[in-house]
């Protein structure tokens, strides 16, 4: 431990605990409905985040952490098989975004509509305790706004 540093109380190793399991629940859900839609977990991050909006791919990989050139590859795989397409972005022709098509929306729906995992955990609090849960991961997160 560094100098300084005081190691988690215990309290705070549980919550890191608890927010691992929820993480790892949420992976291996989210892979099985994926699976469901024979796309590996990649593939159905990629086409949600093109299902909100066309996207440049290098922003892609900004957003997912990981090289462009996986990008592409992904980008590929779910163009061959019709759930997204490259076009020119209309702020600056040279410059290529991927969109989600018709069906890769759709697909993206019953992804979302697939992980129930949360829904009954969350069922089970109140609007204002869920309110509350909002608040305090954005507020983790450093997105927390007045």
């Amino acid at each position: 431990m560094a100098a300084g540093i005081r190691p988690p109380d215990t309290l705070t190793r549980e919550v890191l605990e608890l927010f691992g399991t929820v993480v790892a629940r949420y992976h291996a859900e989210y892979e099985l409905a994926a699976a469901e839609h024979s796309l590996t977990g990649a593939q159905a991050r990629v086409l949600a985040l093109l299902a909100r909006e066309p996207t440049p791919m290098r922003q892609v990989a900004r957003q997912l952490k990981c090289e462009p050139s996986n990008v592409t590859g992904i980008v590929d795989r779910l163009e061959s098989r019709g759930l997204v397409e490259r076009r020119a972005d209309p702020a600056d022709r040279r410059v290529k975004v991927a969109a989600a098509t018709e069906e890769g929306r759709a697909t993206a729906a019953q992804l979302r509509g697939g992980l129930d995992f949360a829904d009954e955990p969350l069922a089970e609090l109140t609007p204002v305790e869920r309110t509350l849960l909002r608040d305090l991961l954005q507020r983790m997160l450093g997105e927390h706004t007045e």
